[in-house]
């Protein structure tokens, strides 16, 4: 029998993204999200909340990276989603982690995450329920130890992980457990 648990945000898996920008004094800052993803084909979608330096990052530099993390960074990835740029001026030195500037976009490429999305910020929208960050994918970048042998990215290669907002976990995914618009294919003789 399901038990009722309220108003929660219970959806499983939820994305690691890490979304870099610039400072003010042209310092990298990078901050793990959850709330966001695709949004069209060369669209993304970030839910914020407005206090983040990311936020003040995003309005005035109009550019944004957002990575997917593998588990080698999770360590790190976890750390840059609990410190705030607000507080902490070293927040990104403290991971160890490397940056570039994007050829595309005024923002950091983290050379450690396997996959990355170099984005021009689209549309900064305040909505009742929150600031809803609209960005236009110009390129991505993928590192070659996550490319199958047609130079496509393998999903499974970038050992990605999922965020569990139910006990605050981190599950690491990427077994290919079928074949999309195949898999279920054979219902539809029915």
């Amino acid at each position: 029998m399901p038990k009722n648990l309220g108003v929660k945000p219970y959806l499983f898996p939820m994305p690691t993204y890490m979304i870099g920008t610039y400072n003010e004094d042209n310092t990298v800052d990078v901050m793990m999200m959850a709330w966001g993803g695709i949004c069209t084909e060369d669209m993304v979608a970030l839910n914020l909340e407005a206090e983040h330096k990311t936020v003040a990052n995003l309005e005035t530099r109009k550019a944004f990276t957002l990575a997917v993390p593998g588990t080698d960074t999770l360590r790190e990835s976890d750390f840059l989603g609990i410190a705030s740029s607000n507080k902490m001026e070293d927040k990104f030195e403290r991971t160890g982690l490397h940056a570039v500037k994007s050829e595309r976009v005024d923002a950091p490429v983290i050379t450690e995450y396997p996959l990355t999305l170099e984005c021009e910020v689209v549309e900064m929208q305040s909505q009742p329920y929150g600031l809803r960050v609209l960005g236009k994918i110009v390129n991505v970048l993928a590192d070659e130890n996550v490319l199958d042998d047609a130079g496509k990215i393998d999903a499974g290669k970038l050992h990605a992980f999922a965020f569990d907002q139910m006990q605050n976990g981190y599950y690491a995914i990427g077994e290919k457990v079928g074949q999309a618009w195949h898999s279920g294919a054979d219902l539809m003789r029915k």
